[in-house]
């Protein structure tokens, strides 16, 4: 007897969609455009939400309403989601591996370079949360009877330009250190290579990064640059995605409500990250309290 070969029908690919995250939500863009992501061959990956001005600006409502509990955190626990982030992305780490060879046009090898670097920036920065008040702040020495304390606080809410040619790596780079010291974030992708940007954003949803922290959009950097660069409940700005001629229009818009703004500049993204980004979006506050007169033997007790 001849056993029948049962017939299987061709099995339909599941095509990802890709979607914005804002808020601690995965919308569409408000305009409803997407456009065409290829890989570095220009063959068809997918298609990815066009951001509008609308969209930047609920972002930005988003990132404000959820400063107050980030920032109010404490910066140990701040390092714990920051740490979840890196278990979580250690865990779809194919995934990502994937994503990043299509975009940047890497070899499997070198694409898992990058995204082992990416983990391990997010461990990177989530020792630094608790350790940066101590580097930048402290006590002063001055004349008088008074103690005089400076420590760091969060900026508030930052737009981050990413990275257009380092669409992983060059994004963890930039954003983590912004949240690391509790400010909130509104990130504008790469615009020819976003789609790592929007999957990082599913590892942030389940990363107990509270919803609003991190915001995540893509489409054009000129056209989200702008209202971002000119919005006056933005804080700050980090021009790392911008050219030099868009970089000089956001930073003139910036001045507008005397953002700090972070000019774009040559940087190796491999290498070993210093503080420099995070003491960029933070303020020193410093206080004065007296100790008492001082008596004939130098002490007031």
């Amino acid at each position: 007897m001849s056993e029948k070969t049962e017939k299987t029908e061709p099995r339909l690919s599941v095509f990802k969609t890709y979607k914005l995250y804002v808020g601690g939500k995965f919308p569409r863009s408000e305009s409803g455009r997407v456009y065409e992501v290829t890989d570095s061959k220009g063959n068809w990956l997918a298609n990815a939400p066009r951001s509008s001005r609308k969209d930047a600006r609920d972002a930005v409502v988003a990132a404000r309403k959820a400063f107050g509990g980030w920032s109010g955190a404490t910066a140990y626990n701040r390092g714990q989601v920051l740490y979840r982030v890196a278990e979580m992305l250690e865990g779809r780490r194919e995934q990502f591996v994937r994503e990043v060879a299509e975009a940047e046009g890497l070899s499997k090898a070198k694409a898992s370079a990058v995204v082992d670097a990416a983990v391990d920036r997010w461990v990177w920065y989530a020792g630094w949360t608790d350790k940066i008040a101590q580097v930048v702040g402290g006590a002063n020495p001055v004349a008088g009877p008074y103690f005089n304390l400076s420590s760091p606080e969060p900026t508030g809410v930052v737009a981050v330009l990413a990275p257009q040619d380092s669409s992983f790596l060059g994004l963890v780079s930039v954003l983590a250190p912004v949240i690391a010291t509790g400010n909130t974030a509104v990130v504008v992708a790469s615009a020819k290579a976003p789609l790592p940007a929007l999957s990082l954003g599913e590892v942030l949803a389940t990363s107990d990064v509270p919803g609003g922290v991190v915001n995540i959009l893509s489409g054009g950097t000129g056209e989200l640059g702008a209202p971002l660069a000119a919005h006056q409940d933005v804080n700050a700005i980090d021009l790392a995605g911008a050219d030099a001629e868009l970089a000089k229009e956001l930073e003139i818009a910036a001045a507008d409500n005397l953002k700090r703004v972070l000019r774009p500049q040559p940087v190796d993204y491999s290498a070993a990250p210093g503080i420099d980004r995070m003491t960029a979006f933070l303020e020193t506050k410093t206080v004065w309290h007296p100790t008492g007169a001082l008596g004939a033997s130098g002490s007031s007790y």
